[in-house]
C-alpha cells in the first residue's frame, strides 16, 4: 500500500483516519475541511487517502466540502440544477456528465477572462477609466475568492473620479452587465 507515495511530487497527500481526522503529510499536522477548502481555492493539488485502506477518497471529501459550503453560506448551486444532476444518476448519459461539467467550467473561466479583458479594453479611452479600474480590481478580487487560479487583484490607482452624468451611465451599464451575468449563472 503506497499511502504517502504520489506520482506527482506537487500533490499533497492528506490521510483521513477512522476518527474523521485529516492529516496533512506534507506539513505533518492535523487539518480541517476548512483548511482543505482554502487549499482548493489557492489551487493546491491534493489527494485524500483513507489511512487504513489507502483508497483515494478525494471525490467524497470534495463533495463534503461543497455540502458544508452550501449549508454554511450563500448557496451557489440552484435547486433545479441539483434536481437535474440527481436525475442523471443511473441515466445512460451519466458517464458524459462529468466531462460536460468540466468543459462548461473551463468555458466559464475562459469567458470570464475574455469579458474582463473586453470591458477593460472598451474603457481605455474613457475619462472614467480610473473608476473602472477600481471596479475591475474588485471584480478580480471577488473572482479569485471563488475561482482558484484567477488573476490576482490589482490595487486601485488614484482617487475615485467625481460623480457626473457619465458616472450614472456607467453605473447603469454595470447594472445591466451584472443582470446578464446573474442570468447566465442560473
Amino acid at each position: 500500500m503506497a499511502e504517502t507515495a504520489s506520482t506527482d511530487d506537487n500533490t499533497v497527500i492528506i490521510k483521513k483516519y477512522a476518527n474523521r481526522r485529516l492529516y496533512n503529510t506534507r506539513s505533518s499536522s492535523y487539518i480541517t475541511l476548512d483548511h482543505l477548502s482554502k487549499m482548493t481555492r489557492e489551487g493546491v493539488d491534493y489527494k485524500v487517502l483513507d489511512a487504513k485502506t489507502g483508497a483515494d477518497i478525494t471525490h467524497t471529501i470534495l463533495t463534503q466540502i461543497i455540502m458544508e459550503e452550501e449549508s454554511n453560506g450563500e448557496q451557489m448551486l440552484p435547486v433545479n440544477f441539483l434536481r437535474e444532476l440527481i436525475s442523471m444518476y443511473g441515466n445512460s448519459m451519466q458517464s458524459l456528465i462529468p466531462h460536460y461539467l468540466e468543459a462548461s467550467m473551463e468555458n466559464f473561466r475562459a469567458n470570464q477572462s475574455k469579458l474582463a479583458k473586453a470591458f477593460e479594453d472598451s474603457l481605455g479611452n474613457n475619462p472614467l477609466a480610473k473608476l473602472a479600474e477600481q471596479n475591475m480590481a474588485m471584480f478580480r478580487a471577488a473572482s479569485s475568492a471563488f475561482m482558484p487560479g484567477a488573476e490576482k487583484p490589482e490595487q486601485p490607482k488614484g482617487p475615485p473620479a467625481a460623480d457626473t452624468g457619465d458616472l450614472s451611465a456607467l453605473r447603469d451599464q454595470m447594472a445591466e452587465i451584472q443582470k446578464r451575468l446573474d442570468s447566465l449563472g442560473k
